[in-house]
């Protein structure tokens, strides 16, 4: 159960095994396993008060305004009311307060809406509808097409033939092609005959909750007989049925035990590196403060040892010296408190607040194609957006829009796809406005297919052999599922993308893939529909990295078909197809050096007594106990050579816009890129040298692909030396010492050249173990870029706290799927794409915006802002406080450390309340040493808030020491101009309440110089809070200084026409000015002389915009292409293909509709309904990313609550 926000289910220790009887609540419950209730709220309404405030009393500043507060109603130690503190403070926690709470309904609200979902329970023979919270492990539960799995289940029975589902795991592992699950026959039988389902009685022994998604091992034991289970027979909640129309399943693993819940990391309070290091400030302000009230408290010890008995008529002695110097000590300590005032954290909040507000209204960072604005979902992170290090990326609907088209091809040597220009014969850019090729022949063609050469579209209704063979290929060489509910309204089910893609294209010209059977194929090939009868599928894997159908065709004639990667497929054509492999291969380099997948294609005609004769030994090899696949693969390698070259593709895996800009500009930043993808190896490669984080002119890439951890950490050494021969073992940590603990840090090191490494999922798991950590991260570190592919969302997370906690650097996370969450929480900042995998990862986000290419301007435009005004912010806020309260310590030694002020009371109360805070919040919130356009054009402005140069412990150091000299220029330049003087009139200038205005005037105007020298964006808002606070104080000072408020309370308004008196006076102005300009006089010279001898990269910048005397540069929108010999492998299969399962004459769909001559001239059918995505392929055949029909699942709630110059 879970009360006063507390979860107090008692945690079952050490789970070894799982025991499940199915329709048997009473027996599952007695295992007290979770329900499939989650909870992701903090707080209820009783524990809310207590809880929020135990947690703000936590920071260090909180707890020490508390203090200060008791010290404060001690009559004995206090000078200062209690109303001076009590009323910042709670004005600080309430705010915070509010905000946290709104933060949990939030949280509360998100919880209820996936706990309160409806599912279909099978309880004492009747399906009843139930809320998900309710479903219980043992359960029986019929999901429908489209719906949510509701918890982790064994599947049961479906719909389909066999007992097949179609799933879509995209939340799991950021893949939208669909997957195939298969239920065991023994429970398929009993389809949705509920009788059956309701007497099932099978017990399930299976492995305990873990967060492994590729594996599941368990046991069915139904009748007297064992049945093993493995991944292909279990749903993982976050997948989405689909092209289903039901299936039952049995609940294995409800709520937090889930798979994807044991995934999705925890939800950390995240602070920024400024907040981290504030404490460290804090404490040493603590130290400094308490050093001063020593002093003074010795000094009163001294004082009244010695001239104290002189002064009995004045101050009321007290005997005991110590006693007096122990009372001395904390009222010092109220007195200073200004070192550390609650203004600064109120201050902070508001800056961080309007800086957020910046980002949400900026229209540059709007998407008008989803309507989705950028949007900063908290408020506390803003600066730590301009220091970030490290980018850690998906892919997936992240750097890509998980969109295939075909792009180019090459058919018996001729390349097809560019527009020619017939004037110039050069060819032409395509762009919108030109016509692309009309398909109305074709009623079958997917609308949304653009192709803009029409002399392919020609060649095909000229019938060429060769254009044809060509797309008969396509047509034939695949293991797409298609399905057509209604005449001509065809979706295919691809296991990729890219094959998708192909098969879409041949569709388009003609070449229509209608149906499939164990034994045979259905095209329609220009109108006529055909039926090759399918003989073998030679199946993709990774070693293959190719694919072969042997298929008869109506006429009786025997044909292998081929398709693969060029270097596989050039090894196995006949010697005649030199001349047209070397023409191929020049195109092949031009599809390559354009970022496209390319795939070569290859047919042999077959005999068919070699064929029987061949069938008869793959059948024998087939069923071999030993060694089958070593068997099979000489088989495959016998029959696939001497084929005859038809031609090549070319797809295009469509990055997002301005994905290569940006990559390009965070580089230029110092920003180190990291892709972590569940992709496989040759996607990801593909993808990295597509948008050119992996280029040809690397010095290398390395990839790590080993199977032991001995190989994984010599094959990660051999890198690391490669890089860096000479390094040395023990010298890459350092240790960072912070709060007594002594964190190791990974040092830096340089190296000649640029590498890359690529390190798949496997080797990853043996990587991020606790003994090969550091050489995996010292190696990875090293490299300019790093991809992870195959990894699963925790090892995503895992990567990312590796980073953490052995790299003094910011990290950042960005995704758009649920399986990104885990790694988006684990990041110092986590960024959130509202994109075709839902709003799983925005939900989860401290920021969130629509396209990647927003990315750029988040951080080196507002980042770069907020971290450069909150650290002026700071150094100003320090030198301002600081410089007020050494005066007080200077007045000690002439006022007997009697704990005396130097200020007016009501000047100390509004010193930072009126007369100081809206000039500083001015400055942090309108601040910036240049604009928009020009941050953008110079991204290495971003390098300085990497190295903390703009706020760290020297620049506080620095901020303070010129505090402490502004300091004794503000007490002894006014009392040494007041020293035994006399007014115009005659009478003494010398009293304590002169002195006090006149230091008060000096000290806010100095800080109005200062605050002047600091800016350097004036605006009018900046203008009339600089004035304008100016002209407050003097009002004020008038006003409070006047004879009517005396009369109305003497005790808080004593100083009475000084005023008046005291600035009338010529040398009091003439001080003022004096004392202004001797305590910025430093600052300008080292300015002046740093900007001269070693100017900073700002200042090369703002010099540089001030002599061109132009508007900011318009961002750039150009199309960066990539330049390459290298063409991508095999990478159309995201796994080993279904071809054994289509083979086997256990894989069945429903009948397609009776097939009728697809290419007419009269246009498409009335009830065409168009499939795929914009100009490509749409693996799942549906509508992308309808906002309206948008629904978070489980893991929306889990929130996180992070010079080459010219």
């Amino acid at each position: 159960m879970s009360f006063f926000g507390l979860d107090c289910t008692r945690k079952k220790e050490g789970e070894v095994e799982r025991k499940i009887r199915a329709n048997d609540r009473e027996y599952n419950l007695s295992f007290k396993y979770a329900t499939n209730s989650i909870k992701t709220s903090k707080y209820n309404p009783f524990t809310f008060l207590p809880l929020n405030l135990f947690e703000q009393f936590q920071r260090i500043a909180n707890a020490y305004f508390l203090f200060l507060l008791i010290l404060q109603v001690i009559p004995a130690i206090s000078s200062l009311s209690w109303f001076t503190t009590v009323v910042p403070l709670v004005l600080v926690l309430s705010v915070t307060a509010a905000k946290d709470a709104i933060d949990d309904i939030n949280r509360h609200r998100s919880d209820r809406k996936v706990n309160n979902r409806k599912v279909n329970v099978l309880i004492s023979g009747k399906l009843i509808s139930e809320k998900w919270m309710n479903v219980q492990v043992g359960d029986i539960i019929k999901l429908e097409n489209n719906q949510f799995v509701t918890a982790d289940l064994l599947l049961l029975s479906s719909s389909e033939p066999l007992n097949l589902v179609y799933i879509e795991t995209a939340e799991l592992d950021g893949e939208t092609n669909l997957k195939v699950k298969q239920a065991l026959t023994v429970t398929g039988d009993m389809g949705e005959n509920l009788e059956a389902l309701a007497e099932f009685n099978g017990e399930v022994c299976c492995e305990p909750p873990n967060n492994r998604l590729d594996r599941f091992t368990g046991t069915l034991t139904f009748n007297s007989q064992k049945y093993s289970l493995d991944n292909e027979r279990v749903l993982l909640r976050g997948c989405t049925l689909r092209n289903t129309d039901w299936c039952f399943g049995l609940v294995l693993f409800a709520g937090p035990e889930t798979k994807l819940m044991q995934n999705c990391g925890k939800s950390t309070f995240k602070r920024t590196s400024i907040d981290r290091l504030m404490n460290v400030l804090v404490l040493f302000i603590f130290g400094l403060l308490a050093l001063m009230c020593i002093i003074l408290a010795v000094g009163n010890g001294i004082w009244e040892n010695h001239a104290g008995s002189k002064f009995k008529a004045f101050l009321p002695r007290e005997e005991n010296t110590v006693f007096s110097a122990f009372l001395t000590f904390w009222s010092y300590i109220i007195i200073l408190n200004t070192v550390v005032p609650i203004s600064l954290y109120v201050s902070m909040e508001v800056i961080r607040l309007g800086n957020s507000y910046y980002i949400n209204w900026d229209r540059t960072m709007y998407h008008a194609g989803s309507d989705t604005p950028a949007e900063a979902r908290t408020t506390t992170l803003n600066e730590e957006l301009g220091q970030i290090k490290y980018i850690f990326s998906d892919k997936t609907g992240t750097l890509t829009q998980n969109i295939m088209t075909f792009n180019k091809c090459s058919i018996n040597g001729k390349s097809y796809g560019d527009v020619i220009d017939h004037y110039s014969g050069q060819s032409l850019e395509i762009t919108e406005e030109m016509t692309p090729v009309d398909f109305s022949f074709n009623r079958l063609a997917d609308p949304k297919f653009l192709f803009y050469d029409h002399s392919l579209v020609e060649g095909v209704k000229l019938e060429l052999p060769d254009v044809h063979a060509f797309f008969r290929l396509l047509a034939l060489c695949h293991t797409v599922m298609a399905e057509e509910k209604r005449e001509g309204d065809l979706v295919y089910q691809a296991q990729s993308p890219d094959e998708g893609a192909l098969v879409t294209a041949a569709r388009n010209f003609g070449f229509v893939f209608r149906s499939r059977s164990p034994e045979t194929v259905t095209i329609e090939e220009m109108g006529i529909q055909r039926t090759y009868e399918l003989l073998a599928i030679l199946d993709f894997n990774n070693v293959r990295k190719r694919m072969s159908v042997i298929v008869r065709n109506p006429e009786g004639k025997l044909s292998l078909y081929c398709k693969g990667a060029d270097t596989i497929i050039y090894e196995r054509l006949h010697p005649s197809c030199s001349e047209v492999m070397k023409v191929t291969t020049e195109h092949l380099n031009e599809f390559a050096g354009e970022g496209l997948r390319t795939l070569v294609l290859a047919y042999k005609d077959l005999d068919e007594e070699y064929f029987s004769e061949w069938k008869q030994r793959h059948h024998e090899s087939s069923v071999a106990l030993e060694d089958r696949e070593e068997k099979l693969e000489k088989l495959y390698e016998e029959i696939e050579k001497d084929m005859m070259l038809i031609g090549a593709t070319a797809v295009e895996d469509k990055l997002q816009d301005g994905v290569t800009q940006t990559l390009e500009q965070l580089a230029k930043a110092e920003i180190k890129i990291w892709v972590l993808t569940g992709d496989k190896q040759e996607t990801a490669e593909n993808i990295g040298y597509s948008c050119n984080l992996l280029r040809e002119e690397m010095n290398e890439v390395f990839v790590v692909a080993a199977n032991s951890p001995e190989e994984v950490r010599q094959e990660l050494r051999d890198a690391r030396l490669k890089m860096c021969p000479d390094t040395e073992q023990d010298k890459f940590l350092i240790p960072e010492i912070i709060l007594g603990n002594t964190p190791k840090v990974v040092q830096d090191e340089n190296v000649n050249g640029e590498y890359g490494l690529v390190i798949n999922g496997h080797s990853l798991a043996f990587a991020l173990e606790s003994n090969m950590e550091l050489e995996f991260l010292r190696t990875a570190c090293i490299c300019k870029t790093v991809i992870c592919c195959r990894v699963t969302p925790l090892q995503k997370a895992q990567v990312v706290e590796l980073v953490k906690k052995y790299k003094k650097a910011v990290t950042l996370a960005i995704g758009d799927g649920a399986n990104d969450v885990s790694m988006i929480k684990a990041a110092h900042i986590g960024v959130g794409i509202s994109g075709q995998e839902g709003m799983q990862a925005v939900l989860s986000s401290d920021f969130s915006f629509a396209q990647f290419r927003f990315l750029q301007r988040l951080l080196l435009v507002h980042g770069r802002w907020s971290y450069l005004r909150m650290c002026k912010f700071l150094r100003y806020f320090f030198y301002k406080n600081f410089t007020f309260t050494f005066v007080h310590f200077w007045y000690a030694f002439f006022c007997g450390f009697s704990a005396q002020t130097v200020y007016d009371e009501g000047y100390i109360t509004l010193y930072n309340l009126v007369y100081t805070a809206l000039p500083v919040l001015g400055m942090s919130l309108f601040d910036q040493d240049v604009n928009a356009g020009w941050s953008l054009e110079y991204p290495q402005l971003y390098v300085p808030g990497q190295l903390s140069q703009y706020f760290s412990k020297r620049a506080f150091m620095m901020c303070a020491l010129h505090s402490w000299y502004s300091s004794l220029v503000l007490f002894f330049v006014p009392y040494a101009a007041i020293y035994d003087t006399a007014r115009d009139n005659g009478k003494d200038g010398t009293d304590y309440q002169s002195f006090a205005l006149i230091t008060e005037t000096c000290l806010t105007v100095t800080v109005c110089v200062q605050l002047g020298l600091d800016l350097s964006y004036w605006t009018v808002v900046n203008h009339l809070f600089v004035w304008g606070s100016l002209g407050m104080f003097f009002i004020l000072t008038f006003t409070m200084y006047t004879d009517g408020l005396y009369r109305l309370r003497p005790s808080s308004f004593a100083f009475i026409g000084t005023a008046r008196n005291c600035l009338n006076q010529p040398n009091v102005w003439l001080t003022v000015a004096l004392t202004a300009i001797l305590c910025v006089l430093p600052v300008v010279v080292y300015r002046f002389l740093s900007s001269q001898i070693s100017p900073t990269i700002n200042e090369k910048v703002r010099y540089k915009v001030c002599q061109m005397k132009e508007p900011a540069p318009r961002p750039r929108r150009t199309r960066l292409t990539r330049r390459s010999t290298r063409r991508s492998g095999y990478a159309f299969s995201h796994a080993h293909g279904y071809g054994d399962l289509m083979t086997s004459g256990r894989y069945l769909r429903r009948n397609a509709l009776t097939c009728s001559t697809g290419l007419i001239p009269t246009g498409r059918s009335p009830g065409f309904k168009p499939t795929g995505r914009s100009a490509g392929y749409s693996p799942v055949g549906r509508e992308q990313n309808p906002k309206q029909k948008v629904e978070p699942t489980s893991l929306q709630v889990f929130r996180a609550v992070k010079d080459s110059f010219f």
